[in-house]
């Protein structure tokens, strides 16, 4: 719904108006907008829409409860504070987690209506000071009193999928195929473009992109939106989720050359945003067949496979959020909300455990994400046949961030850098039924046949970090061997 058409939302304040009663997800209120009050009720509102399978909640101010009268508010949201703060930023600093709402403020027979409108709570209860919230019947309750609603709120949240809620509602065949890039879908399925317009809603249908509302007309989900949108923009609820390119000066965020929002959804410009990357990047000069050539820093398959997990496993609940990769002339970082399902030390040899499932399986089809747990054993390979610096994992607050520096000899890769190299070294020859020796930990860091006491200390260093363990502790200096930690039978 376009929220910033005013006769959109005296619709929906007509059909709110025409439910039968008030019920578990519309209140109506005339002046009654204090602050405390308000926070209760978004609480509210969000637990009881997910809790009878609702998108939105809504409180409304302007229409008596009892007849559904307009007689107009003098409640207004935009100047309305708690304290010295502006009302919205203080509920935001006390909802918790964090939910998506909005005011909006139109006239209706010369007469003020504001409508608030509240996502539906997605991951957890959304409390508000604390506190959960639940609408029982046209009564807001603490939802600790209900332990019956209790149970079978979480039973929805345990159910709930992002890409399959609502991006855009109530749209004709013409508006679907104008906010989806329906070309770009076959021709990465590989499937001629269909003559008719109902074959490609057809195909559109089959695929979960879209579906029919019972008014006759159509809804774009989340996912369909996230994947084929000719214009993330064009969905308010999803345009934070926009990748962001950022390339700095230098190797600190001080100096921001230049940045760039993906526009288009993740499977039609996933191919486009990687290029555009890899133009960004530093190049470094290297002679092939006799000829001096151009080569990027950052090979294009790490790339290509760091940026397509940050979208696929990113935690679509969050709001506000989106994934982000910085360029900097030392080092690539690429963060995207959500904290990983599987321990980072064991991204290489564990299956994939998938958040995004709709949006797995749809990269999957086109070709952009395996869904066979190899992305990150392709990374490891590839950093170290390139002798790059090892890729490190950091997950702090709702987040998780991938760092890839350039090209550096060893003399500058600090311990932790090389305890992670020998580790994700030992990691990648395990899976591939190697193990790992003094000779392989030489090739992986380019030191000379002649400097094995070298190789041996960085062994040593990822020994004594608990990474590896010798494979046969009694084997000789010659014969010795290496596993990662949790390949240990003694574990």
């Amino acid at each position: 719904m376009d929220w910033n058409n005013p006769s959109n939302v005296r619709a929906l304040v007509n059909r709110l108006r025409a439910l039968p009663r008030e019920n578990e997800w519309v209140e109506f209120k005339v002046n009654n907008s204090d602050p405390q009050e308000v926070g209760e009720y978004i609480s509210a509102l969000a637990n009881s829409a997910a809790l009878c399978r609702q998108e939105t909640g809504f409180l409304l101010w302007g229409i008596r409860d009892s007849d559904r009268e307009l007689v107009g508010t003098t409640f207004r949201p935009e100047t309305a504070k708690h304290g010295n703060e502006d009302i919205q930023s203080w509920l935001l600093r006390l909802l918790a987690p964090h939910v998506d709402f909005s005011f909006h403020t139109t006239d209706m027979e010369s007469k003020a209506v504001v409508v608030m409108r509240v996502d539906a709570a997605s991951r957890l209860p959304v409390k508000f000071k604390g506190v959960e919230y639940i609408r029982i019947g046209s009564y807001k309750k603490p939802l600790s009193q209900f332990p019956e609603h209790q149970r079978r709120l979480w039973k929805n949240l345990d159910a709930y999928s992002f890409e399959e809620g609502t991006a855009a509602a109530d749209l004709t065949v013409e508006r679907v195929v104008q906010l989806l890039d329906y070309p770009a879908f076959f021709t990465l399925h590989k499937q001629p473009l269909p003559e008719s317009r109902s074959a490609i809603i057809e195909a559109l249908e089959t695929a979960g992109l879209i579906r029919h509302t019972v008014e006759n007309q159509w809804q774009v989900t989340n996912g369909g939106a996230l994947l084929w949108a000719r214009d993330l923009d064009a969905f308010p609820k999803l345009a934070r989720k926009a990748p962001r390119v950022v390339l700095y000066e230098g190797s600190s965020r001080v100096r921001t050359q230049k940045e760039q929002t993906g526009r288009r959804g993740y499977a039609a410009g996933f191919s486009g945003l990687v290029g555009y990357i890899m133009d960004q990047l530093p190049n470094s000069e290297v002679i092939q067949g006799g000829l001096r050539m151009d080569d990027s820093q950052f090979p294009e398959l790490v790339v290509r496979e760091l940026v397509a997990n940050a979208l696929i496993h990113q935690d679509l609940t969050i709001t506000g959020a989106g994934p982000m990769i910085e360029l900097f002339n030392d080092r690539i970082e690429i963060t995207n909300p959500g904290l990983p399902l599987t321990d980072p030390l064991r991204f290489i040899d564990l299956p994939p455990r998938s958040r995004n499932e709709f949006l797995g399986a749809a990269m999957r089809k086109i070709g952009v994400a395996e869904e066979r747990g190899s992305g990150w054993d392709k990374i490891a390979f590839e950093i170290e046949f390139h002798q790059l610096p090892p890729a490190a994992v950091l997950v702090t607050g709702d987040q998780t961030r991938v760092t890839v520096l350039a090209p550096q000899p060893l003399t500058k890769l600090d311990k932790p850098g090389r305890v992670l190299a020998v580790y994700q070294h030992a990691c990648l020859r395990y899976v591939s039924n190697q193990h790992t020796n003094n000779a392989s930990v030489r090739e992986r860091f380019g030191i000379s046949d002649r400097n094995k006491a070298q190789a041996s200390r960085i062994i040593r260093e990822a020994i004594d970090a608990k990474l590896v363990v010798p494979y046969d502790p009694s084997a000789g200096p010659r014969a010795i061997r290496y596993i990662p930690f949790w390949a240990d039978p003694e574990r």
